[in-house]
């Protein structure tokens, strides 16, 4: 399998869905936190493309009784990863997305300014896939060659850096095995 690249800011074999939630990161600020998510909708559900019409703020809130509780929110992450290893980007990696919402990781505050949001399609009690283990792996290897200040030590999930708000990825991630298949990648 080949190694992923990052071409200005865009992984090359990802899907582009370019999402309009996002902005510049501050002066100085470049990738140097990753951040692990997950996300289901509604919630519990995969498939559908509900995920990517909420990022692209064209969810159809007559689908789902559910989706009427999150029309007004303007969220994105960087990735996508399905739970079947396909990967659709929204925002470049230089670019701000708005994944992490209030928080703070080892001092210091909005995440979002220096962090990059994959997410996960599903939920923090059903086991992921071994294909999102295995692109997960592949996505961060391409981005620990490609931003210098990013390291495999500065990994977290959601619950971390927003502990009193959220749970992702949950106890269904297996944060043991994942390191094993990154170590794998960044080696091979």
């Amino acid at each position: 399998m080949h190694k992923l690249a990052i071409s200005d800011g865009w992984l090359t074999r990802a899907e582009q869905c370019r999402s309009a939630n996002f902005n510049q990161r501050p002066p100085g600020q470049t990738p140097r936190l990753l951040v692990i998510h997950n996300i289901s909708l509604p919630p519990g559900k995969f498939g559908g493309g509900y995920i990517q019409d909420f990022f692209l703020n064209r969810l159809d809130t007559t689908a789902d009784p559910y989706f009427t509780t999150i029309e007004a929110l303007q969220v994105s992450a960087h990735l996508l990863i399905e739970r079947g290893g396909q990967m659709v980007q929204f925002v470049s990696f230089d670019q701000r997305a708005w994944h992490a919402g209030q928080s703070s990781y080892r001092g210091c505050d909005n995440c979002n300014d220096f962090s990059i949001g994959i997410e996960l399609e599903g939920a923090d009690d059903i086991p992921y896939t071994e294909q999102q283990y295995q692109q997960l792996a592949r996505v961060t290897a391409a981005l620990l060659r490609y931003y210098p200040d990013l390291t495999a030590e500065q990994i977290a999930g959601h619950a971390e850096i927003a502990p009193q708000r959220k749970t992702d990825p949950g106890a269904a991630f297996n944060w043991r095995y994942f390191s094993q298949h990154l170590r794998k990648e960044v080696s091979g």
